[in-house]
Parts: structure tokens; C-alpha cells; sequence
């Protein structure tokens, strides 16, 4: 039923999502649509080395790419590439093979996990972890450019 995907919880996340704006000077920016519903995730980041160091992102999506969006911006600064990388992951494999949600500090992700029944709700979901993803790999090949230069 879809009072389970659109609970309380998720809710109070897509309405107080941290972070929303541009960066001025981001590393990189990176989009993520989605072309089922129209939802679209822009994010820009700031990495120093492996380590998220600041991040912000431009929402216009439905509730749930709103609450994945929030828990993204609670917890991406002070994370590694390695871990975002796995997030998005176990996330992947949490809505389309069954898979455990995370833990730690992204046990959030687990209020989203009732969406795995909506597979159209699925794309809208991952936008927030596919763009960061992406930005995190446009920042590592500038980085590769430059130690060959």
C-alpha cells in the first residue's frame, strides 16, 4: 500500500532537507533524472582527497527522492568516496534484490525500504546516490588529469 512508502517519517524528511542551495566553487556537479516520474537531483560537491568536505544539492522531486535527498545531506560530509560508493550500492541491491539496508550513520535509509514493492518509485529514490556517485567520479578523473599533466 502506498501509506507505507509515504509514512510520517518520510514526510518530515522530504519537508526538512538540509544543505538545499548551489555551491559557488563545487569540485563537481552532477544530475541525476529521472524519466518515469520527472524528479531531478542536482548536486554539487567539494572533496578533499577521498573525504566529502561540503556539499549541496537543488531537489525538485517527489517525496521520496525529497526524504533520500535529506538523509544524503545529514550525513555526506566527512564521508569517503569508497563509502558513498558502497551506499549506493547497498541501496541498489536493497529496493531490487532484497537486500539489508545500511547501517551506521545511513540507517535512515532503512525508512525507504517498504519502496522496494513500487518499482517506479525506485529511479526517484536513487537519484540523490547516483548524482553523488557521479560527482565523486568527475572529481577523481580531474584529480587523474592533473597528476598527469
Amino acid at each position: 500500500m502506498l501509506n507505507d512508502i509515504y509514512n510520517k517519517r518520510i514526510i518530515e524528511l522530504a519537508g526538512n532537507i538540509p544543505r538545499l542551495g548551489r555551491l559557488p566553487d563545487p569540485h563537481a556537479s552532477a544530475t541525476a533524472h529521472s524519466k518515469l516520474c520527472g524528479s531531478t537531483v542536482k548536486v554539487d560537491l567539494k572533496m578533499d582527497g577521498p573525504v566529502v568536505t561540503d556539499f549541496a544539492h537543488d531537489v525538485k522531486a517527489c517525496a521520496l527522492g525529497q526524504a533520500s535527498s535529506s538523509i544524503m545531506a545529514s550525513h555526506v560530509v566527512g564521508a569517503t568516496a569508497a563509502e558513498l560508493r558502497e551506499l549506493r550500492e547497498t541501496v541498489r541491491k536493497m529496493l531490487k534484490e532484497n537486500g539489508s539496508p545500511p547501517q551506521g550513520k545511513w540507517a535512515d535509509v532503512a525508512l525507504l525500504e517498504p519502496v522496494r514493492d513500487y518499482k517506479a518509485r525506485h529511479a526517484s529514490t536513487m537519484l540523490t546516490f547516483d548524482a553523488v556517485v557521479d560527482a565523486i567520479g568527475q572529481i577523481e578523473a580531474k584529480a587523474k588529469q592533473t597528476a598527469k599533466a
